[in-house]
């Protein structure tokens, strides 16, 4: 048990312990920290024993007889960051009001046109949540609000509906809840005529149903109970009980995630099993949905392809032969890969990344020297053109599109100083039109803000792309604050986006730099393959040697140089902690994955199985070895630690919480500082936070004030 004296905590000496800033003006309080007990538990692998006395934190869903005492810790380091964070609570408030008054409450998404309805969501003032409406064949038609969100989210602390799926007759929608935050999505059917729900509730599953043409079958994605892995496609009639719903296909292979969805020619309903390396698709006509699945082209080792329909062929983006991928295509009836020939052949400078087909059109998304490329082609005449940006940095995408039979393109975009913009393309003659582009209230001008594209070097030679962004203003003497954000892994590319909420931090004299570090696929596939497995360290020194070469040109010292990331971004944060703790004022480290090896170990643990080709599978000696020489939690020394604040979810299915609550258990046991280390759980949500569309600028004014309470900035 933790000492009740822990969990309330009487007297507060207001007293400074950041030995890195000397001019701070925020003062810690002097108090005791948690100490979580420790119980014997030993690992013994390939020869190898390691004692882990903090293994009974794995016990909260297991409800053992340890779980009261996880609540009891996690909730005395709440009670501790609570005392230690207290003067800075009305600043947080404030931060909170400023970043929310930024957002616009009463707003509407741009419309999309599907099967004769225009589709959008949109939000009032003061409501967390939305409504999802539609308009018949017109925007100047009668609404329809097919669902009110936010009457449905009354009194639940978490609430996300996904999975929005209209039958063709247009008469009923599918849709999906997780009340939870763990990722376990309870289906329902709405009768859209007459506003009933329908008895048809299939629980846990993906979020994903799919409708066959006939108006009365969906498929969708059963998961583990347990593992939570995404194990069979199930078929289900509408009338019938979800317990009689038919499996239609099993996936054998743990490593290999599964989905259920429909072509945009609405001609094919199609499940897709893939993994890091390989990828398989089977398919039905969606018109004969009792049909049994027949492969596509069965997995070949180390390939992986998607499918993309036309009137005549099929196209498909794999990797076989082609490490960025090229585009093939094949016959409507001779699938097999003997029959594949290249449509666009594979380029070693170009990632091709997704296709969006249209009846007359296609158009590829791409990525060259870091930046996304939109690639339009004609199918009746060949002809190809790109679609034209207009800056250095900046991120793009396909937006929802559809509708098939249109040579209108929507796509969005956005930069470090554009806030996100949806456009509408007409791939015919070329003329783009901006449909919406974010608002942000009170004055934002993008004139007085600055990118830009820079480059480190790492310690193999690899040029490390950065992107940056500041307030103009700024100077580049070394003592300014910055935060460096990286991701870095599962091929993730972390484009350069725009955040209202990141002008708190700008406005108040920091930079904010993003390290496109290998391990994501900016510069290519190749990237990507030189951050995983056994070349993860390149992930966490390519990360170091970018804030090496930002302190070195002058933006930053290491007394204002801050770290960020988040889930596996979170393993980055920690890794770098160890390997590099005094480049660092401060780190936030948001649910972050951190305890590798016994992660890895344990089958049970939701995603572990699915990830073996990304960190490598720990029974394996050399695997096993490689990752504890990096895993935070194995790594952590008897030596000094930047300040820290660690962020997790009680409820969390994809990092769980016990991660980080071991880590910073370790650390507070260990380290030799007297640098802050705050542990924050949210004893409510899961891995991605709350749900309210303002509820998370809480976490954020968290984050904020910790940077600020370093730098000694309070208002």
């Amino acid at each position: 048990m933790i000492p009740k004296q822990i969990a309330t905590i009487a007297i507060i000496l207001l007293v400074s312990c950041n030995a890195n800033n000397k001019n701070m003006t925020y003062n810690w309080p002097t108090l005791t920290p948690p100490k979580a007990m420790q119980k014997p538990h030993v690992r013994i692998l390939h020869g190898d024993t390691v004692q882990d006395p903090y293994y009974w934190m794995y016990d909260y869903f297991g409800k053992g007889p340890d779980s009261t005492n996880v609540v009891n810790y996690l909730t005395a380091e709440n009670t501790y960051l609570d005392s230690m964070m207290a003067g800075t609570k009305t600043f947080q408030q404030n931060l909170f009001n400023e970043m929310k008054s930024r957002i616009k409450e009463k707003d509407e998404s741009v419309p999309v046109f599907k099967n004769g309805y225009y589709y959008y969501s949109r939000s009032d003032d003061g409501k967390q949540y939305y409504k999802y409406c539609r308009k018949k064949e017109t925007l100047n038609a009668p609404e329809e609000i097919l669902l009110d969100v936010d009457k449905m989210a009354e009194g639940h602390s978490y609430y996300s509906v996904t999975g929005f799926e209209v039958s063709e007759n247009n008469k009923l929608l599918a849709f999906a809840v997780d009340e939870v935050s763990r990722r376990q999505y309870t289906i329902y059917i709405k009768n859209i005529e007459t506003g009933e729900i329908l008895k048809d509730a299939i629980t846990n599953t993906e979020g994903d149903p799919c409708w066959a043409n006939d108006n009365q079958t969906i498929f969708y994605t059963e998961k583990h109970p347990v593992t939570l892995l995404s194990e069979k496609i199930k078929r289900h009639s509408l009338g019938t009980a979800a317990s009689a719903d038919v499996v239609v296909y099993t996936e054998t292979d743990k490593s290999n995630y599964i989905g259920v969805g429909k072509s945009k020619n609405n001609q094919y309903i199609y499940i897709y099993s893939g993994a890091t390396l390989s990828s398989e698709i089977f398919m039905i006509n969606a018109a004969t949905p009792t049909a049994a699945f027949k492969s596509f082209q069965p997995r070949i080792k180390d390939v992986k392809y998607d499918v993309y329909p036309l009137a005549d062929k099929f196209l498909i983006r794999t990797n076989k032969d082609a490490i960025n991928f090229k585009i093939m295509e094949c016959p409507l009836d001779k699938t097999g890969v003997e029959n594949w020939k290249d449509y666009i052949p594979h380029r070693a400078d170009v990632l091709v990344q997704n296709i969006e087909e249209f009846s007359n059109y296609i158009v590829v998304n791409e990525r060259k020297n870091g930046l996304v490329q939109l690639r339009v082609r004609n199918l009746s005449t060949g002809n190809e053109h790109y679609i034209d940006f207009g800056e250095a940095t900046y991120g793009a995408n396909f937006s929802a599109n559809p509708n098939y039979n249109t040579t209108a393109l929507r796509y969005t975009y956005t930069s470090l100083t554009t806030p996100a913009s949806f456009y509408e393309y007409d791939m015919g003659t070329k003329q783009k039109k901006l449909l919406k582009q974010q608002d942000v209230l009170g004055g934002y001008n993008k004139e007085e803000y600055a990118t830009e594209r820079i480059y480190a070097t790492a310690k193999d030679g690899t040029k490390i792309p950065i992107s940056i962004v500041y307030k103009k203003g700024f100077v580049k003497d070394g003592n300014a604050p910055l935060l460096l954000y990286a991701y870095g892994s599962y091929g993730s590319s972390t484009d350069a986006s725009f955040n209202s909420s990141r002008l708190s931090l700008l406005n108040r004299g920091f930079a904010f730099a993003i390290a496109h570090i290998r391990g994501g696929q900016e510069m290519g596939r190749q990237w990507y393959e030189d951050g995983k497995m056994m070349k993860k360290k390149n992930t966490f020194t390519d990360f170091i040697d970018c804030g090496e070469f930002l302190i070195a040109q002058k933006f930053t010292n290491k007394a204002h140089l801050y770290a960020q990331g988040g889930s596996a971004g979170g393993l980055l944060m920690g890794a770098v902690a160890n390997m590099a703790p005094d480049l660092w004022n401060g780190i936030i480290a948001q649910v972050p994955f951190v305890d590798v090896v016994n992660t890895m170990l344990d089958e049970s643990i939701p995603l572990t199985t699915n990830e073996f080709d990304e960190w490598g599978n720990p029974k394996n000696k050399d695997a096993y070895f490689y990752m504890k020489s990096y895993s935070p939690y194995e790594n952590i020394e008897k030596k000094n630690y930047p300040n820290m604040l660690v962020t997790t979810g009680l409820h969390d299915s994809q990092v769980q919480y016990f991660e980080p609550a071991k880590w910073v258990a370790k650390l507070r046991a260990t380290k030799t500082d007297n640098n802050i280390l705050l542990l924050h759980t949210n004893m409510e949500f899961g891995h991605v936070g709350a749900s309210g569309r303002f509820d998370y600028l809480k976490d954020v004014a968290l984050n904020y004030a910790f940077l600020f309470a370093l730098e000694g900035i309070n208002k």
